[in-house]
């Protein structure tokens, strides 16, 4: 059986929805041999574990455990979905207070554990903080870090291949970049609809700008269609997107989406948030990219979101002033 990696790949938060479904995910594309699935609540971890072994996977080295030391140690790679998950009636933003908490340990244990890891990849939400609170503590380099930014551009490009009922391989380069949340900044001049411009479409028949707007709004509140029509948050996406990452930054095939990085340049500074990128064996890079004049003013608004919740997080005492970052991170 042929691997990418026989480097240590570790799963938090094995025993819920996305965390086990990353781990058969991650089994069934060949990642690594060695996958430790890691959980403090020991009963479902094992439940999880018995499954997975009754898959009969060939060649693979598969551990489990509720000892965080022994989870962590030797990890090279690791996906987190390790937060509360987002309930129906809820925002992203609402589970701040409690995931930021949870995102600081995650860090921390990273530093003490296991600080050669080569690449981090946050799920919780609200995932631009989550992932920059991991960031921070986990003494890692920027481009070590990333969150899972990617579900809403695929969202993005579900919504167009039902409006136009075209496969979705005609939908090309859909992107939505800044927060994941509600501030999201959805763009239509990256798309290409069977070859043709989206932003040249829109405001025609074929697209009507009014119909545009409510498709916007459907990928915006694509989460929340979910919790409504299944009555629990997304596990399946995200589960799938995020192991795609890792795969791309074990050496794997090119990752197609926008990934949530840290930025600190000349227009956004000191903060997470989904841009254009490329994932590799050297981590993640941001590209450079435009967008109309409204949809740069929606990208500056989703930043200046992300730059309210950030302080919030450093007024909660989660995190210092941005000034004494490099204090607990020397690489920022």
């Amino acid at each position: 059986m042929e691997f990418l990696t026989n480097d240590k790949l570790l799963i938090v938060g094995a025993a819920g929805m996305i965390g086990s479904n990353m781990a058969q995910t991650a089994l069934m594309m060949h990642l690594t041999p060695n996958v430790c699935l890691y959980d403090p609540f020991a009963p479902a971890l094992e439940g999880v574990a018995e499954e997975l072994y009754q898959c009969a996977f060939e060649g693979v080295n598969l551990t489990y455990t509720s000892d965080i030391k022994e989870a962590f140690t030797d990890a090279k790679y690791i996906v987190s979905s390790g937060g509360a998950a987002r309930k129906a009636g809820m925002t992203r933003e609402d589970l701040l207070k409690g995931n930021a908490a949870i995102a600081e340990e995650f860090g921390k244990n990273i530093k003490e554990y296991c600080p050669d890891a080569k690449f981090v990849v946050v799920i919780f939400n609200p995932a631009d903080i989550t992932g920059l609170i991991t960031l921070i503590y986990s003494g890692l380099k920027p481009s070590q870090v990333a969150t899972l930014a990617a579900l809403d551009s695929t969202r993005l490009q579900d919504q167009l291949v039902k409006y136009f009922k075209l496969p979705a391989a005609k939908i090309e380069n859909c992107r939505t970049y800044g927060g994941h949340g509600e501030q999201m900044a959805v763009f239509a001049s990256t798309t290409l609809v069977d070859g043709k411009p989206l932003d040249t479409i829109i405001g025609t028949e074929e697209l009507p700008a009014e119909d545009w707007e409510t498709i916007k709004q459907k990928v915006i509140q694509g989460g929340k269609n979910i919790i409504d029509l299944r009555g629990r948050s997304s596990f399946q996406s995200p589960s799938y997107l995020s192991i795609e990452m890792i795969a791309a930054a074990m050496g794997g095939k090119p990752f197609r989406w926008p990934v949530g990085t840290y930025v600190d340049n000349d227009k956004f500074k000191n903060i997470m948030m989904a841009m254009e990128t490329t994932v590799t064996k050297e981590g993640v890079q941001t590209k450079p990219f435009s967008g109309t004049p409204a949809e740069e003013a929606d990208l500056e608004k989703s930043y200046k979101h992300l730059c309210e919740l950030r302080d919030e997080v450093i007024s909660m005492g989660v995190l210092p002033p941005i000034a004494d970052w490099s204090k607990i991170n020397p690489n920022l």
